[in-house]
């Protein structure tokens, strides 16, 4: 997508398009999770394979026939679209370029955009892999049996992604410059991010619980629209590999999170339980049962 909006978005609706296209795989989410659990009751577990599958190969064979790399090549695109987008872009050259490795791996602002991308999705990864077991040992509540509880997380970074983007947009293009925004938009998701998973790890109730992890979701969404776009700003010809290098490294959480989750989170239970479990032994231990002696035989 980075090297599809290399070609075709005007600079100051970047985040907006480039936002739209990210939310497509968490609606993408929201509508897979009823969908499968249908599939699977009508027709078994192996539709859940099959049926997806079938709907990829009939995506390709649309995105084939109508989406091009340039807007030059659309043969739909109007004439003022076209100049409009040529205009914005610059004079954009189809000669093949060199790719200036040792540019790229000593860059600040690529290993920023890279630490960024790290950080969230270590955060995104860990409730994914983490939130059922932290549920179910603490609150004696099962996500699985509830669908659009599982799905509401991906529905808030939906709508927060698209409506973020466009706001993006409209600060940078009347009150804030382009680094300005993207570091907004970063500290901002990053810091709410915190500070509701902190206000989870210290509540007792299920709802209140599932509200702050839905709002860290929600919220770590800006932070997103803001990295996620940023390869775009600073190299746009070379955006495309330069998001393939941050997502590779950002796909790193996914198995280390689990990881060290599982060795940081020994004791199981939540403040509650291990309160009155300790009440329990220290009273015990202050007031033993009181033994009787056996009787002697006569």
């Amino acid at each position: 997508m980075h090297a599809v909006w290399s070609q075709w978005a005007p600079p100051l609706e970047r985040t907006q398009l480039a936002s739209i296209a990210f939310s497509g795989s968490y609606v993408g989410t929201v509508i897979a999770y009823p969908a499968c659990g249908l599939l699977a009751d009508q027709f078994g577990w192996a539709a859940n394979f099959y049926v997806p599958g079938i709907v990829g190969l009939l995506w390709v064979l649309i995105w084939f026939a109508i989406v091009k790399d340039r807007p030059k090549d659309d043969p739909h695109i109007s004439k003022e679209e076209l100049r409009y987008i040529q205009d914005t872009l610059g004079n954009i050259s189809d000669e093949k370029i060199s790719i200036p490795w040792k540019a790229i791996f000593t860059s600040m602002p690529v290993w920023a955009i890279v630490c960024a991308h790290f950080c969230e999705n270590w955060g995104f990864y860990t409730l994914l892999t983490q939130l059922p077991k932290f549920m179910q040992d603490t609150l004696n509540f099962k996500l699985s049996g509830s669908g659009f509880i599982s799905a509401l997380p991906y529905l808030v970074i939906s709508i927060v992604i698209q409506v973020s983007g466009y706001l993006a947009d409209w600060l940078r293009s009347t009150h804030l410059t382009t680094t300005q925004t993207r570091k907004l938009y970063t500290c901002t998701g990053f810091i709410s991010q915190t500070i509701f998973m902190f206000a989870a790890s210290h509540l007792t109730h299920p709802a209140a619980v599932i509200l702050c992890l839905v709002m860290a979701c929600g919220l770590g969404a800006l932070a997103l629209t803001s990295y996620s776009v940023n390869h775009l700003d600073i190299a746009p010809k070379y955006a495309s590999l330069l998001m393939g290098l941050s997502n590779t490294i950002a796909t790193l959480p996914g198995m280390i999170s689990p990881i060290v989750a599982g060795n940081l989170v020994q004791n199981k239970v939540s403040r509650k339980e291990q309160a009155a479990l300790s009440e329990a032994e220290e009273s015990t231990r202050l007031n033993p049962p009181a033994t009787t002696s056996e009787e002697e035989p006569e």
